[in-house]
């Protein structure tokens, strides 16, 4: 009989800039409301570039990442201040990605792939004001391959996040999840948050961090 296979050993650490390419692999294998659009995009970049990359170029000190001997497996990224992340988007982010995108490429190819959407999502974005952002200023988004799954990584990378943004006095958390994820919704009320919001797309959660 075969002896059972050791877990891999996995380190929850800051980010570093060697981490990005594979957080876009993951990002992109954990984009279908948790499962792998790989599928759904010609273009393996253009999902992460708006949900992932912009984090750490502007605040590497709130992203963590889960590493194995494989690779990235999981990472958290986010912001303390979402009004002026939006603000950094639109002044120094989106420009140069809409240039690269150009918006005729946000016609639907009828080919069932969804880069024209992310597309649209680049050039259409635009800062937006919210009171829930004046008690939960910051936001999150996390993701975990599933060969990291139920071993804790999103407690591990949660906690962590949440202790560096209480550091910084930040009052409050904020993230939406989809309604096709019903896994996260559950993971994210085990891990203290309280659903503010309900709406056909999802749901907003909420934290506040000045508690515990």
């Amino acid at each position: 009989m075969r002896s059972a296979e050791k877990p891999a050993k996995v380190t929850i650490r800051p980010y570093e800039p060697f981490d990005l390419p594979g957080m876009y692999r993951v990002c992109l294998a954990t984009g279908d409301s948790g499962r792998d659009a790989t599928g759904l995009y010609a273009n393996p970049d253009l999902l992460p570039h708006i949900y992932c990359g912009p984090y750490p170029v502007a605040d590497p000190g709130l992203t963590f990442v889960a590493a194995d001997e494989r690779g990235v497996v999981g990472y958290v990224v986010a912001t303390a201040d979402t009004v002026g992340f939006e603000a950094w988007l639109e002044d120094d982010w989106w420009p140069r990605l809409r240039e690269q995108y150009p918006r005729e490429l946000a016609a639907d190819p009828g080919d069932g792939t969804q880069d024209h959407l992310r597309v649209a999502h680049l050039h259409d974005s635009r800062p937006a004001s919210d009171e829930l952002y004046e008690r939960y200023p910051a936001h999150l988004h996390i993701d975990i391959l599933p060969r990291g799954q139920g071993a804790g990584l999103g407690r591990g990378l949660m906690g962590t996040l949440i202790a560096a943004l209480r550091s910084r006095r930040v009052r409050g958390l904020h993230l939406g999840v989809g309604s096709g994820n019903p896994g996260a919704h559950a993971f994210y009320l085990a891990c203290g948050f309280t659903e503010a919001r309900r709406a056909a797309w999802g749901s907003t959660m909420v934290m506040d961090l000045r508690a515990g």
